[in-house]
């Protein structure tokens, strides 16, 4: 029996042209267990270096199965990388040989402010381009790139199913799609469309998170959006390394399982090539026009991507816009960033807010070579700094005559025109520019305190873009638009002084800032906020006033619907949950919620007053109060408000005296 084995053995690396000698021989003695494409994988590890793999497996009859099973992840890391394993263990060799040598990524380039536009909250320009935006937004599709946990937040669920803000508990993806909604119906209103087009939003999930986003979609009715309008498309890890030779990591805790961690939210370009989604546009914006539900249809033309284009912008489906999970004010930015890129012609545009000098977020900067190359890209700033005082400028980063940087703030949120991505991607296959990032034990740079792995991100997608490409950005107002959830409070609390927190806690007060700053433009007196600390971070309590997104998605919108002398004290609670709701010389002394109906109008005016709601601290470390309000320090006590609800069609008035 073991002479049948040792020439079946034989046989295999015979017709394989191998000598025994140069594989590991715990590998040859299991060789007769596996199927020929499991050989082949083996042959492909062994020929990149990976011998190591095998060295501990044991004889021919013990643990049989997980030696299989080791082959199913190893098949399923090759076909996920684009060019395959080979391909992935080539780059991470050359990306640890240049970060073993300190290479400079930015060597040759010298940095310069690109072209893009600022915009002023409010002013006539920035009317014009919401205006425009939201006409442009029924040719739009959204991609929400939603692979985290909330772990990091001091949250165990994903993030995007945490609260925006408490006054109403509208978590994060419930206020993307009633955005994506209010947008969906805005621009049909805009353009007389006798048939609304819908829009398609994506969302890229990871094994952490995918079966619990479809679940609180499913288990909220996909929170008003047709089900066949979203579609998920799942992020998958990639294997790690162990050395600078990049040999692939073993799990610590299963030596039949190779160690992975996710590539990066770059990934979401090489998904939405690889799935198709981008010629389903085409197929989806027509069955819409003939009435048929989305994503139902599978793309069985002919025509390759390249030719698609066209395609495509006849449908009407014009942009891709990508955005990340938890920055509740980043939709009253998109109207106006969408209509830049529309009027502007741009292939890509970054949304951007004001940095100043040395802050802890990334520039956008120009980037021109010595042999001629340029492109328009993030620098992140601890790079930016010393790129800066190497190439000419002895002051580094610094701030201009606005008291900012002139390099705009990255807030990772894009808007690609959709035909030349497609060419892009079709060039490229979504693979993004990589990078490395290990955590070496010494100066030596010879081993790893921990396995490292590569890495892509979202916003490194103009680096392969030629330079007859239209890349720009667009500034808007911080308190505006950016306000990320990403600090747990601890960390937060740590965060030195005039710094953002970028915590729980800042990012609902800054929700309650920014709506109350677009009442003030609008002609409402919003009383001035107070100072409070709440998990050890100091913020600005302004009113909490919130207000669905079908209420407002512009400041024309908004202003058209406010009138007289309305006023709101600082101990207020608005929340507006209708599209027709009209403050008219309203006085606010408390807590006011109006619910609505499609088709009710509503006139609310005169003086509310009551005992409101208060804005009451607790402790982030009583485990008796649930995660989602521990982390922000705070909960609302409802002592006293009134609260109307109108369920049928019609004109009404609110005026209690």
């Amino acid at each position: 029996m073991a002479s049948a084995t040792a020439d079946s053995v034989a046989k295999i690396l015979s017709g394989l042209n191998i000598n025994a000698g140069d594989w590991p021989l715990n590998l040859v003695n299991n060789l007769h267990l596996l199927h020929p494409d499991q050989i082949e994988l083996a042959k492909m590890l062994v020929d990149l270096g990976q011998s190591h793999l095998f060295q501990h497996w044991p004889e021919p009859g013990v643990e049989d199965e997980q030696k299989k099973a080791f082959f199913a992840q190893v098949a399923k890391l090759n076909s996920n990388y684009p060019g395959g394993l080979a391909s992935y263990v080539k780059n991470a060799r050359e990306l640890l040989a240049d970060s073993k040598e300190g290479k400079n990524p930015y060597d040759g380039f010298t940095p310069s402010v690109p072209t893009g536009e600022v915009l002023s909250f409010g002013d006539n320009n920035f009317i014009k381009f919401e205006e425009a935006g939201v006409k442009e937004s029924q040719n739009a599709a959204f991609v929400l790139v939603a692979g985290g946990l909330g772990e990091r937040l001091g949250y165990n669920g994903i993030k995007v199913a945490l609260p925006a803000e408490t006054t109403t508990g509208t978590c994060f993806l419930q206020l993307y799609i009633e955005s994506i909604l209010a947008l969906q119906g805005a621009s049909s209103r805009l353009s007389h469309a006798t048939s609304p087009k819908v829009i398609p939003f994506v969302i890229m999930t990871s094994d952490d998170t995918h079966a619990r986003t479809l679940d609180l979609l499913e288990s909220n009715s996909y929170f008003g959006m047709k089900p066949t309008q979203v579609h998920l498309l799942k992020q998958e890890k990639v294997a790690c390394l162990e050395d600078n030779d990049a040999r692939l990591a073993l799990d610590p805790h299963d030596k039949y399982k190779i160690q992975t961690k996710p590539h990066g939210h770059g990934d979401v370009h090489s998904l939405l090539y690889s799935s198709g989604l981008l010629n389903v546009c085409y197929h989806y914006v027509i069955s819409l026009w003939h009435g048929n539900s989305i994503f139902d249809d599978v793309c069985v033309c002919s025509c390759p991507c390249l030719s698609l284009q066209i395609h495509l912008r006849d449908a009407g489906l014009r942009w891709v816009l990508f955005f990340q999970d938890t920055n509740g004010l980043l939709f009253k930015a998109i109207p106006a960033s969408l209509g830049v890129s529309a009027l502007k012609h741009y292939h890509v545009n970054s949304l951007a807010v004001q940095r100043k000098a040395k802050e802890a977020i990334g520039g956008i900067t120009r980037l021109t070579h010595s042999d001629g190359r340029s492109m328009v890209i993030n620098v992140e700033y601890n790079q930016l700094d010393p790129l800066l005082r190497a190439t000419g400028h002895p002051d580094g980063d610094a701030n201009c005559e606005t008291g900012y940087s002139p390099f705009p703030g990255n807030i990772n949120q894009l808007i690609l025109e959709l035909g030349p991505y497609i060419e892009e991607l079709t060039k490229t296959g979504g693979a993004i520019k990589e990078f490395v990032n290990p955590k070496y034990k010494d100066a030596s740079k010879t081993s790893f305190k921990s396995s490292t792995r590569l890495e892509c991100m979202m916003q490194d997608y103009p680096k392969t873009l030629p330079p007859s490409a239209r890349v720009g950005f667009t500034v808007i107002d911080t308190w505006l638009a950016y306000a990320p959830v990403k600090n747990n409070p601890e960390d937060a609390a740590k965060v030195p002084k005039g710094n953002p927190y970028h915590s729980a806690t800042s990012g609902e007060m800054a929700i309650y800032r920014a709506n109350s700053r677009i009442l003030q433009k609008a002609g409402v007196q919003v009383e001035d906020p107070v100072k409070q600390v709440f998990n050890g971070q100091e913020v600005e309590v302004w009113p909490r006033i919130t207000w669905k997104p079908r209420w407002g998605l512009t400041f024309a919108e908004i202003k058209s619907k406010v009138s007289g002398n309305c006023s709101i004290s600082q101990r207020s609670t608005l929340g507006l949950k209708g599209r027709s709701i009209l403050l008219q010389n309203l006085s606010l002394d408390g807590a006011l919620i109006i619910n609505t109906v499609d088709g009710a109008k509503v006139k609310v005016g005169g003086s509310i007053q009551n005992k409101g709601w208060m804005v009451e601290s607790i402790d982030y470390k009583d485990t008796s109060i649930p995660e989602e309000l521990r982390t922000r320090g705070f909960r609302m006590k409802k002592v006293e408000g009134l609260e109307e609800t109108y369920n049928q069609p019609g004109e009404f008035s609110l005026k209690p005296c």
